[in-house]
Parts: structure tokens; sequence; C-alpha cells
């Protein structure tokens, strides 16, 4: 694999600053393999240029979003980091321990469902939200030390009380889990009707 050619100094902190404005997700550990130079450099260039480590980043693009509604927020598997209710929202989740199968380092499956799927019910403005139906496709193993970035929007349908939610997982720029979600959305007030119908037929729209 042929070296990465080395920037001058200049010339990479204006490249540097142009990547975190358009993924500000990303780690000092990615920018440090894109650029060629070590941890240090990046933190160093950081500073001269003013741009806070990621998760200050995180968390200054999280202080403006909506509220969770039709669940509770630790119920969100992964940090809700923006969220534009009945519209779109994102997602942050650091793959730990405690979410890989301990002999390969691989993120389980089951993890990877709950972050895409509970955002997909974080995105709507409603008492409550159900999940009627999901496609998941899963495109590569995610590891252990990997941050996993979903990002859910709404498809709404032409049956009242239904929408679609289509929700995509990426490693850096890389595509790693993709999920298509039916979505029954209702009231507290209408809970009842759960008991009398069930969930309405979400593919008759």
């Amino acid at each position: 694999m042929p070296a990465i050619e080395r920037l001058p100094k200049k010339v990479r902190q204006e490249q540097l600053k142009r990547t975190i404005e358009q993924n500000p997700f990303v780690t000092d550990e990615a920018l440090m393999k894109q650029f060629g130079v070590s941890i240090q450099t990046i933190r160093l260039d950081r500073l001269e240029l003013g741009i806070p480590e990621v998760r200050e980043r995180i968390k200054s693009i999280a202080a403006g979003v909506d509220e969770v509604r039709s669940l509770a927020i630790h119920e969100v598997i992964g940090e809700v980091i923006d969220l534009q209710l009945d519209k779109s929202g994102i997602s942050i989740l650091e793959i730990g321990t405690e979410h890989v199968f301990q002999r390969t380092g691989i993120a389980r499956g089951h993890h990877l469902f709950a972050q895409a799927n509970s955002l997909a019910i974080a995105l709507f403005n409603s008492d409550k939200a159900l999940t009627a139906s999901a496609n998941i496709r899963y495109i590569r193993p995610v590891r252990l030390g990997e941050r996993c970035v979903a990002k859910g929007y709404v498809r709404p349908t032409s049956k009242k009380g239904v929408a679609r939610v289509d929700v995509r997982t990426y490693v850096g720029d890389e595509l790693v889990v993709e999920g298509h979600f039916i979505i029954y959305r209702f009231a507290a007030k209408d809970e009842h009707e759960l008991h009398k119908g069930g969930v309405p037929d979400a593919h008759r729209d």
C-alpha cells in the first residue's frame, strides 16, 4: 500500500476543517489515517483551528434537538444527537465490549437492529409508536471500538397513522446496515384500538 503524501501544514488544515464541516462525527483517529500524520498533529491542528474534539461537537449538535415523545429517552439505543420530529433524526452508538461476541469482537446483530429500530420509533411526534414490520440488511460486520451513526428519514404513506422509515447506519463513510420499517403511530387515547383490531395492515396504502 503506497504511503500517503504529506501535505503542507496550511493545505492540511484547510482540508481538515472542510472534512470536519462535512462530517462532524469523524474521529481524530480517522483523520490521522486520512492525512497520514500522528494523532498529536491532528489534535494540534484542531486546537489551532479552534475546532473542539468529536464529543464536544456531538454535544453542540445535540443541544438543539427536539425531545423524544414516543418512548422514554433511555429506551433509545444509542445517543440521539439530531431529531426533527416526523422528519429525520440521527443517533450514535459506540460499540463496546457489551455489544460484541467475545471471541470475534464483532457486534451482535440485535444491537445494530435495536439502534435502527428505536431511532425509527423515536422520530414520531406521537404518544406512542410501534413497529409493524422491519426489513434489515447487514452489509458488513461492525467491530469493537467502531462508532455507528444511524440516520433515519420518515416517508409518509396514504394510510392514516402509518408511516415508513428508512434508516441507514454508517461507520465513517461506509454503509454497514440498511433498514426499512413500517411504523404505526397513535395517541394514548387510541390505545384501545390495538386490542380491538390490532395494528392496521400497513401494506395496504
